[in-house]
């Protein structure tokens, strides 16, 4: 096997062999645009490419001479791939590479990830900070169209025909003006149940490098002029994602959300896709209290499978430097709870 660099020129055939938004080279271009640095690999059998991985590098806070690496979604590293990230961290002088597969399968048949994450360990990985959640629901669009409205939940049903008939209308709009809309919503949404989410640049970015490619896609959830809601949507190969969201306190009981999940299933089918991933959920025993429970009870509505990926593992680099970084990350995790809630009180 050939391991080497990705070029410019090869950029086709390696978005052809990444199966994740987060790894294709548009995202890679974006994520540099915002100020990290980019790494693809090549893995070559018989001079074609048979598998590549993308690798962003962030800077340690007051630490710059340091950097973190992180690896969403590509596939599970063999021994020598993991020797070629190891070669690349010791490049950019990283603490570690985190490192989030995409290996996944239905709760309940995960046999096989013990094995993986055994030989991930014993290749100097760790259990790590999840970015992404372990859970996600996943929906089969290769059903026919009435199947697959027959399998959504009787209220989650009722809700999406309320919203048809009361007249919600969903509608695609791509365009800068689109994405403002959007933002505007995320604001309020943010104000209202307090959580983090990247900054309006952070989108703008987003859109200037994914919007002209069919990868990204955003629609609008409108009433009597008024949007309700706004999602992002990505798009690549045979798979639908719903990874941004956000919604208007006006006009609740509309269920205008219900409306455009169910509108963006039949979206997706008619595009070709043969799954629509949620892009996150909690465990098979959600906890209620969890903040995070009205969207895994939302999603699970729509009738889809609860995946479990095999989960988060940073390759160390650096273990003294890379316990201090726990240490101190778990600290700033605590306070950044405690100044939400703060902000609750206050």
């Amino acid at each position: 096997m050939i391991i080497r660099p990705i070029s410019e020129e090869e950029r086709e055939v390696y978005n052809q062999v990444v199966n994740h938004p987060l790894q294709t080279w548009e995202w890679g271009e974006f994520r540099q645009n915002t100020g990290v640095k980019v790494e693809r690999i090549g893995f070559f059998k018989k001079s074609k490419v048979d598998k590549a991985l993308q690798v962003t590098f962030h800077p340690v806070p007051h630490f710059p001479q340091y950097s973190i690496g992180y690896c969403p979604r590509a596939f599970c590293p063999n021994e020598d791939q993991l020797s070629a990230l190891k070669q690349l961290g010791k490049k950019h002088n990283a603490l570690f590479i985190k490192l989030e597969p995409n290996v996944v399968a239905k709760v309940g048949e995960t046999a096989d990830f013990k094995q993986l994450a055994h030989f991930l360990i014993e290749q100097g990985c760790q259990p790590g900070r999840p970015l992404f959640t372990k859970h996600t629901f996943q929906l089969d669009l290769t059903q026919s169209e009435e199947d697959l409205f027959a399998n959504l939940k009787s209220k989650t049903r009722y809700n999406a025909n309320l919203a048809q008939r009361k007249g919600v209308k969903i509608l695609e709009d791509s365009s800068q003006q689109g994405l403002q809309t959007y933002l505007d919503i995320l604001q309020e949404t943010i104000n209202r149940q307090g959580f983090y989410a990247h900054n309006p640049e952070y989108f703008k970015k987003m859109w200037e490098m994914l919007g002209g490619n069919d990868m990204m896609h955003i629609f609008h959830a409108v009433y009597d002029d008024t949007t309700l809601a706004s999602w992002i949507i990505f798009k690549l190969n045979d798979t639908l994602y719903y990874p941004y969201g956000a919604s208007r306190s006006i006009h609740r009981k509309l269920m205008a959300s219900n409306l455009m999940m169910w509108e963006m299933i039949v979206w997706g089918k008619n595009q070709g896709c043969k799954i629509f991933d949620m892009w996150g959920s909690l465990g098979p025993k959600p906890d209620k209290k969890n903040p995070w429970y009205g969207f895994h009870r939302f999603k699970k509505g729509y009738g889809g499978d609860l995946m479990r990926f095999i989960g988060t593992y940073d390759l160390v680099l650096n273990y003294p430097l890379y316990g201090f970084f726990r240490f101190a990350d778990n600290i700033r995790w605590k306070w950044l709870r405690f100044k939400t809630k703060l902000s609750h009180i206050f």
